[in-house]
């Protein structure tokens, strides 16, 4: 089952709907932070007690291999990673283009409360 996503220009609002998925019992696992600038992923996961598309969602292959990639091939990879389909993907990331800052649920049974 494919994750849920929602779209954010606000950081504090991304931090405010994750409490409220904790709040409901959704395990900070299954939330992830997603931006096209890597400090911003960084700083709005830390802040919200969320997870960043990593190694151990990717494996160490595709890891590595995103470390010789272009920024938005590895946006790519990640969302694909994380069950989206290649269209999906090239979708969400241009909304990342865009400045968009994803929070990406995988918890689908508890998550329904954010679309």
């Amino acid at each position: 089952m494919k994750p849920i996503v929602k779209e954010y220009t606000n950081d504090e609002t991304l931090k405010n709907d994750v409490m409220e998925l904790k709040g409901q019992g959704v395990n900070p696992k299954d939330l992830y932070v997603l931006s096209h600038d890597d400090d911003r992923t960084n700083r709005v996961a830390n802040n919200a007690d969320a997870n960043t598309i990593g190694l151990a969602e990717m494996g160490l292959g595709e890891a590595v291999g995103n470390m010789f990639s272009k920024k938005g091939d590895e946006l790519r990879a990640k969302l694909q990673e994380v069950g989206f389909s290649e269209a999906e993907a090239d979708a969400y990331e241009e909304k990342l283009d865009q400045g968009k800052i994803l929070l990406i649920v995988t918890d689908h049974e508890r998550a329904k409360s954010l679309v």
